[in-house]
């Protein structure tokens, strides 16, 4: 295991078995997000994107939550709100964050051990995949704070829940259960509390096994598969499974699957 350093204890990054781990540690403040944490996350996220020894990143929450969005708690401390254009420049600079996750060139798995609320819950909507405790909830919450939304929240789940769903929570801001979440599909595993560290590492770790080069290829593809047409999809599948089929890993795969043993891949 590699500990990487990230500038600050209020995030935590380690390389365990081809997993690249982000943890937001502020456990006793609900993990809620800090400019501290919003630069490390925007350093950090790319560099384990470039990192050869990352198949997959996990991220997730310290203490009892995943994320509670925006310090709400510190925002009424100092009292002050920014102005207009200030917090344009902030927003724009934040954005970076679930962008980096969504165009990351690899999987990206999203583990709540706790509530997940505001631009918390967005960035578990900017991961690839998700897996919650059954003691999760998440909320939009924007609505109760006179807010219209931020961090794609808007863009994400009306892509993963449906455009009349994702307008029911934002508008509403009700709490939905892990089990809910599962059913609307804004997340693809529920998991007794106690389980939730170890299955997510777990899940991690076969996506980080996996062929990187035909997984960055993937996630490519599943993101354009959102916005562009059929026609310009069958066309990028037929240019990676080309370009796939000229890689070491393919080589590897079909003699692996020959002598019935398990691949090993090197992303080349």
């Amino acid at each position: 295991m590699q500990s990487i350093d990230t500038g600050t204890d209020q995030i935590l990054c380690r390389i365990e078995d081809r997993v690249g781990v982000v943890t937001l540690n502020r456990p006793d403040a609900r993990n809620a997000l800090t400019l501290e944490m919003k630069q490390a996350l925007v350093r950090c996220i790319p560099a384990l994107g470039a990192n050869a020894d990352v198949g997959c990143v996990l991220l997730t929450g310290a203490g009892a939550g995943f994320c509670a969005g925006g310090d709400t708690k510190q925002m009424a401390r100092d009292g002050k709100l920014p102005s207009p254009e200030e917090r344009e420049r902030q927003l724009r600079w934040e954005h970076g964050i679930p962008l980096a996750l969504h165009r990351l060139e690899k999987p990206t798995l999203a583990a709540l051990p706790g509530p997940a609320a505001g631009a918390g819950f967005a960035l578990a909507l900017a991961c690839d995949l998700r897996i919650a405790a059954e003691s999760t909830f998440v909320t939009t919450a924007y609505a109760r704070l006179g807010l219209s939304g931020d961090y794609g929240a808007s863009w994400f789940l009306t892509r993963l829940a449906g455009t009349a769903k994702a307008r029911e929570l934002m508008f509403t801001a009700e709490r939905v259960d892990a089990a809910t979440c599962l059913a609307l599909g804004l997340v693809n595993r529920v998991v007794p509390d106690a389980a939730l560290a170890e299955a997510a590492l777990a899940w991690a770790r076969q996506i980080a096994a996996g062929p990187p080069v035909a997984l960055r290829s993937m996630k490519q593809t599943l993101n354009r598969a959102v916005t562009e047409p059929l026609e310009s999809i069958l066309d990028a599948e037929a240019e990676r499974m080309v370009a796939g089929a000229q890689t070491e890993d393919y080589v590897e795969a079909v003699a692996a699957f020959g002598e019935k043993r398990a691949p090993v891949f090197k992303g080349r």
